[in-house]
């Protein structure tokens, strides 16, 4: 009785079943839309971390360069020329923009409660000079930040030849040393192999190196190649071109070998880490800093709140406006729909009050009543679901583009990883990446679509169950009179 009745009333009053589904549909599709468009910026700002941090690092541990080093740190160069001026050569590699750390402190990191994995990773600069020189020194003036713009708008330091005089041309590259044996983590693992090969696990000490195809590109340096840093030669195996933005080194090649040419036996710069729980990255975080002194410890949460540009300032208002404006609409929503519903039984009274006459108790029209409603919003439900899935569709197919900059104006220490001035993602940092905004609906926000609508459903069911259960009998006699 109860399926027979509701089936025959719901084709009774398609009309204003249709009008309270389609007041759901609307806050439902909203919801979806929302939340697909949160979805896709957490993407796009993945992908913005990603290029910097390297796939499934979760943290990174540093430390932070001694903003009181001497200018004994600055590069000098020595050249030798006899009287006539003559072509030269010279390179000079440093560690990039943080203190070196002990390798041990890599098995330190990976010892750490919740810790899955921990690699590290030595950041290297090359500034290579190329000219003619007369006996001389040059040296870097204390302004290392200072740049000229050289032949082929090359960038120049800025700085003196002492003894002599010179027509010289300054280049630097950056160099990162990777542990082979562990290249599911680190910067590499956010470039794909475009050409070649990559490393394995034999090559720990092997003269090999993996370029980045925008350098690779500006070099004219192909697979089969060689290319020299300070007189060493690397035969280069790999061409890999960064995912998204920019990579995070020109030149990859083994960790022992960036750690001779640098000078820096048994150290690095960065220890990345990811976690064997992703919920529990506050806790592992606290148990580094807490154990391991000295170090400062950056989790891809806090390289995200660097993140500016219109990517930051869409995220933000489809978290902040985005998500208030939907639970707006949807409040708005179920109390149109209870009111309607409302309204529908109190022009239902003489029917209701009818059937209070032929022995009907409050509580079986009360249910009646209940079940109406209930359907309606599951119907509300399927449209408000079609329609949400379209305006992601529609979102995903146009996919429009943000800008998205990293750390661009980080601090002496800036996000870790190597994220800060020198560190070995700050050609990525300070360039502005373009991402294509994607919407992806999860099962997540099905889910939860569906149980809107159901609780739209019971919402105006109480209203109109509240309505219907205060009628009496008498009330279809006085409706009709």
């Amino acid at each position: 009785m109860f399926f027979t009745y509701l089936r025959r009333e719901l084709r009774r009053r398609r009309k204003a079943a249709l009008v309270i589904a389609m007041g759901l549909a609307l806050g439902i599709a909203l919801v979806i839309t929302v939340n697909s468009v949160s979805a896709g910026m957490q993407q796009a700002q993945g992908k913005v971390l990603e290029s910097l941090y390297g796939l499934g690092t979760d943290m990174t541990v540093t430390k932070a360069a001694d903003p009181d080093s001497s200018s004994a740190d600055r590069p000098r160069f020595r050249f030798d020329a006899r009287g006539d001026e003559k072509e030269q050569s010279s390179d000079r590699v440093m560690v990039q923009g943080f203190q070196s750390l002990k390798s041990s402190v890599v098995d330190q990191v990976a010892g750490q409660s919740g810790v899955k994995e921990a690699v590290g990773g030595l950041s290297l600069v090359v500034i290579k000079v190329n000219g003619q020189f007369q006996r001389g020194e040059f040296q870097q003036s204390p302004d290392s930040g200072t740049r000229q713009q050289g032949p082929g708008g090359s960038n120049r330091p800025q700085g003196t030849v002492r003894g002599g005089g010179a027509d010289f041309d300054i280049n630097n590259f950056t160099v990162y040393g990777t542990d082979v044996g562990h290249l599911d983590l680190g910067p590499l693992t956010s470039s794909k192999i475009t050409s070649g090969k990559t490393f394995t696990s034999a090559q720990g000490n092997a003269k090999v190196a993996v370029l980045d195809s925008a350098y690779a590109k500006q070099k004219k340096l192909t697979v089969g190649k060689t290319l020299t840093i300070s007189g060493t030669k690397f035969e280069v195996i790999g061409i890999a071109t960064a995912d998204s933005g920019s990579s995070s080194a020109n030149v990859y090649i083994p960790l022992q070998q960036a750690q001779t040419l640098a000078d820096a036996k048994g150290k690095v710069t960065t220890v990345y880490v990811q976690a064997a729980d992703s919920k529990k990255i506050d806790s592992v975080k606290s148990a580094i800093q807490k154990n391991i002194s000295g170090t400062t410890v950056t989790t891809s949460s806090d390289l995200a709140s660097t993140v500016s540009g219109s990517l930051s300032t869409a995220s933000d208002l489809a978290t902040n406006v985005g998500k208030w404006l939907s639970i707006a609409v949807l409040v708005a929503a179920f109390l149109v729909a209870g009111l309607l519903t409302s309204s529908a039984v109190s022009r239902r009274v003489r029917e209701f009050g009818t059937l209070k006459a032929l022995g009907w108790k409050s509580g079986r029209v009360t249910r009646q009543v209940m079940g109406e409603a209930i359907v309606n919003g599951l119907i509300g439900g399927a449209l408000g679901i079609a329609l949400g899935l379209g305006c992601a569709y529609l979102i995903t197919t146009i996919s429009p583009t943000l800008e998205a900059t990293v750390g661009g104006g980080g601090g002496a220490e800036g996000p870790g990883g190597g994220f800060g001035p020198g560190g070995p993602a700050r050609r990525a940092a300070s360039d502005a990446l373009q991402i294509a905004l994607q919407a992806p609906v999860e099962v997540d926000t099905i889910v939860l679509a569906v149980v809107l609508a159901v609780a739209g459903g019971l919402v105006a069911g109480t209203f109109g169950g509240w309505r219907a259960s205060r009628l009496r009998p008498a009330d279809a006699l006085r409706r009709v009179e």
